[in-house]
């Protein structure tokens, strides 16, 4: 094989069987995104680790525990949002159904996680099929409200009931977990959603939610049911909700129900909303990584300069102002700009594969 057709097979990926080694093999197992997320769940597992035993700086590890437990409700508002076109502002109030499970079922009554996560979910279950029924009789900015009114019935709830609840200790298959050790929980239970997220997308069910939301008429007219798939969307996502306020509760074991800026209130909605808007609706990466910027980055570093601690409505101001951007330039998110800056990369180095062996 003379050297140019042995510069451009390897170049277009066709090299003979004999001359592909570990790094073809490589970009084969990456080319699976499902093992995106488990190197990803590796990287920040090994980093987790560092942080606990003061390698790296100890506000990595409470920054990825808080960025990933708030990811959850994230990554389900994307589903609803950017896949389904439905819209909710109740995130905050399904969140509380997680944490006060916990304490009242485990702190309280001395019983197992396991019962605790079962009541919540089933809880979560039935009130994402509640919202799901009146989702079929009103849309947008009416359905928001309704949710609003229903996370702030919540919340009210929460007060009357017990304003201030907490977690001793927790056990997992016989395990003690402390708080510095609750990252490594919120990071697997991250993954794993994430990956099952993904399966849904692209399965025939994320197909039939995407037509769902391009058009209401045209996908029943393709025999699709609204009923189902408007159920199923806010059913995953109140009971990520539901998991996202259980993992808070383990990472931070205290909450105030009455604290306007706890993770019962109604910014907590709008920061997730914000989330997903500077993300991307339909990325489950943007999710995670809008969630860093509205809470991860915050606790990492913001919280850590003097001026900004004396004045934290600033960080709320430059908050609203990326929203801002984002929705005038990038409507896509980060991953619109991702995809954009990939796409221009491709096409530079196709044009100086083309100027130098010329088109096929």
């Amino acid at each position: 094989m003379d050297k140019y057709l042995y510069e451009k097979y390897s170049l277009f990926g066709t090299k003979p069987k004999e001359q592909r080694g570990l790094t073809a093999r490589a970009r084969g197992v990456l080319a699976n995104p499902l093992h995106h997320y488990l190197l990803f769940g590796i990287v920040m597992l090994v980093v987790g680790f560092l942080s606990a035993n003061k390698i790296l700086p100890y506000s990595l590890q409470s920054g990825m525990a808080i960025t990933f437990a708030y990811s959850l409700a994230s990554v389900g508002f994307c589903l609803l949002m950017g896949y389904s076109g439905l819209a909710s502002l109740g995130t905050g109030g399904f969140m509380g159904i997680g944490s006060y499970s916990i304490h009242f079922i485990m702190t309280e009554s001395g019983l197992p996680f396991g019962v605790a996560l079962v009541v919540a979910l089933a809880i979560g279950v039935v009130l994402g099929l509640i919202v799901g029924v009146v989702s079929l009789r009103i849309e947008g900015i009416y359905l928001v409200i309704l949710t609003l009114g229903l996370s702030e019935i919540l919340r009210n709830l929460y007060i009357a009931v017990q304003d201030s609840i907490y977690l001793s200790t927790l056990k997992l298959f016989g395990l003690t977990i402390s708080r510095s050790d609750s990252v490594y929980v919120v990071t697997v239970l991250l993954v794993i959603v994430m990956m099952l997220t993904h399966n849904l997308i692209v399965s025939p069910t994320g197909r039939a939610m995407l037509a769902m939301k391009n058009s209401t008429a045209a996908a029943q007219a393709m025999g699709i049911s609204l009923m189902k798939y408007r159920l199923l969307a806010f059913v995953i996502c109140t009971v990520y909700a539901v998991l996202s306020g259980m993992m808070l509760m383990i990472t931070v074991r205290s909450a105030m129900a009455t604290d306007a800026s706890g993770f019962y209130a109604l910014i907590t909605s709008l920061n997730i909303l914000a989330a997903v808007i500077i993300g991307g609706f339909r990325s489950i990466w943007g999710a995670v990584f809008g969630t860093f910027i509205m809470y991860g980055l915050q606790t990492m570093l913001l919280n850590r300069i003097p001026f900004l601690q004396e004045n934290p409505v600033i960080i709320t101001f430059v908050s609203g102002i990326l929203v801002v951007l984002v929705v005038m330039f990038y409507p896509g998110g980060v991953a619109q700009l991702v995809q954009e800056v990939r796409g221009k990369i491709r096409k530079k180095r196709l044009a100086r594969r083309e100027a130098k062996y010329g088109k096929d």
